[in-house]
């Protein structure tokens, strides 16, 4: 089996460990962290791509009026309306939606590059996009190297550092505008409760970097045109070439 096997897919691998122990503590961290982020975002669309269950009641406080999923199956357990889609060819409009949850996808998918362009192709202007993911430097990216963990979620996926996500972002245009580390604790069962107390009070304050999760919440910017002086020499200068696309008169922003 292969680590994108179509009939195993790693996002459903990381469903099913959302539910166990460790799964469900992360969880709770994390979907405070994404409810902080999405708090003051507006608009009429939020999507969020990947896992399914595990972040409805996160998104459940979010302003935005609509939200749908995109996943690769099928689940019983979603509240709102479902796509089914490739991560990388989604079927949706260019420029029609405000945010974006990417909930650990760039670590499951097999291109995620490719994920983050169709990203930027749907966001409107100045809509946002929320990211997860496990970081490579830190304990839970030292365990997936260990012989037990290799193949099983949430190491059978790829961790990447958040200043690698963060430079694909800005290939794509976009603006960081936080960036913050979580559990610092190592990523064995027994870590849990009053245990773990230490490692998530030095952990922010002396190793910053090295929390086993990043999110990260950029916004898409858009360049504009400058107008050109007309030439004085009496050529027409060609500005745009092709057809113009409408922007969209819809409000929307973060305060």
């Amino acid at each position: 089996m292969t680590l994108f096997d179509i009939q195993n897919p790693p996002l459903a691998r990381l469903q099913d460990w959302y539910r166990s122990p460790l799964g469900q503590e992360v969880a709770r961290v994390e979907c405070a962290s994404v409810q902080r982020l999405i708090a003051n975002t507006f608009g009429y669309y939020l999507v969020q791509i990947g896992v399914i269950e595990t972040f409805q009641d996160a998104l459940a406080s979010s302003r935005i009026r609509h939200r749908v999923l995109i996943a690769s199956e099928s689940s019983a357990a979603q509240r709102w309306p479902q796509i089914l889609s490739r991560t990388d060819q989604l079927p949706l409009a260019a420029d029609s939606v405000d945010a974006i949850l990417l909930p650990h996808t760039l670590d499951f998918v097999a291109n995620p590059q490719a994920v983050l362009s169709e990203v930027e192709r749907v966001l409107i202007p100045e809509g946002r996009v929320v990211i997860l993911g496990f970081n490579a430097l830190s304990a839970w990216g030292a365990r997936g190297l260990m012989g037990r963990a290799r193949g099983r979620a949430p190491w059978c996926g790829r961790f990447r550092t958040a200043a690698q996500a963060g430079k694909w972002l800005s290939v794509l245009g976009f603006d960081i505008e936080v960036c913050e580390h979580m559990l610092y604790r190592p990523p064995f069962r027994h870590a849990q409760g009053a245990g773990c107390e230490p490692f998530e009070s030095w952990g922010p304050r002396f190793l910053p970097r090295l929390g086993g999760v990043y999110a990260i919440r950029a916004v898409k910017r858009v360049a504009t045109l400058t107008p050109l002086k007309p030439s004085w020499f009496g050529r027409r200068r060609a500005i745009l070439t092709g057809g113009a696309m409408r922007p969209t008169r819809r409000g929307t922003g973060h305060v």
